[in-house]
């Protein structure tokens, strides 16, 4: 459930996304490798909910940015960040990473990206004018 009305939406140019620099839409060497990493990260849901928090505690432009918007992957949004900033994951492979995880993985990790969501709403929809 969200709290926020549907004609806010926040935009910032990407020089103030916090994620942008972070690697989520940047490069590796070794394309393999952190594929089997971003397997194992997103595949541990209390490890991937811990940085879902740190997102929503230290990216306050990212965040504002890209939860404001509607009919986005808020979800994917908060976990392709949350890997990103924990290891400096490109996006494109965190999002190859999910598809090898079972739906149970996938259904825990939707739900502490739900609850991400829903602390930065109650932190920042709340207080708005």
């Amino acid at each position: 459930m969200t709290n926020a009305p549907e004609e806010w939406e926040v935009w910032y140019p990407y020089w103030f996304w916090e994620e942008f620099y972070f690697n989520m839409w940047g490069e590796v060497p070794n394309r393999k490798e952190w594929l089997a990493r971003a397997i194992e990260f997103t595949g541990d849901h209390e490890l991937y909910g811990r940085w879902m928090l740190q997102v929503v505690k230290e990216w306050p432009c990212s965040c504002a940015h890209n939860l404001t918007k509607r009919g986005t992957g808020r979800k994917a949004w908060i976990g392709h960040a949350a890997v990103a900033r924990a290891i400096q994951c490109p996006e494109d492979i965190v999002r190859e990473a999910w598809g090898y995880l079972t739906r149970e993985q996938q259904d825990l990790a939707n739900m502490k990206a739900q609850q991400a969501i829903d602390r930065w709403e109650s932190q920042n929809v709340k207080n708005r004018p």
